[in-house]
């Protein structure tokens, strides 16, 4: 799985978690292709993360040139790290009784502007509701939160 690659420490923690707890992960497949604008989806039914790698590194314009650092392409590689952290916050989410973790009233200030767009995006195209993906957009940002939750509700 090539995404690996883009992940740090804490995320790579987050990824073996779930496969801990009886998630499959996965990368680039048809939902993928049908969908070009996302980088990642939660499969309720059947515990599985897909990334969309290539959707990532098409959307941030990845490069991929041998003898330039790493940190050229850091866009890439935060939209990874995000788009993993969001489908394993619906994961948790799943393993909550299908509920947010927190009260949402608490987190709907603290998604950042940026994020409205997408929000809008997500709530409009798929089945998550409003709750649920404020507070994946929230916890994207927040890698240690996510590991804790997965240890809490889903082991």
């Amino acid at each position: 799985m090539e995404f690996i690659i883009f992940l740090g420490k804490l995320d790579k923690d987050i990824l073996n978690l779930l496969i801990k707890a009886n998630y499959t992960v996965e990368e680039n497949k048809i939902e993928c292709l049908i969908n070009k604008e996302i980088k990642g989806l939660h499969n309720f039914q059947d515990n599985k993360i897909i990334i969309c790698t290539e959707n990532a590194k098409r959307k941030t314009n990845y490069r991929n040139i041998k003898r330039k650092p790493n940190k050229d392409n850091f866009k890439t590689e935060l939209a990874i790290r995000k788009a993993l952290r969001h489908e394993a916050t619906h994961a948790i989410q799943k393993c909550n009784n299908n509920k947010t973790i927190g009260d949402i009233k608490d987190l709907e200030d603290k998604l950042h502007p940026s994020k409205l767009k997408a929000l809008e995006f997500s709530t409009s195209n798929f089945y998550g509701t409003y709750a649920k993906e404020v507070e994946a957009y929230i916890f994207e940002d927040k890698p240690k939160k996510v590991k804790n939750m997965i240890k809490k509700y889903c082991l």
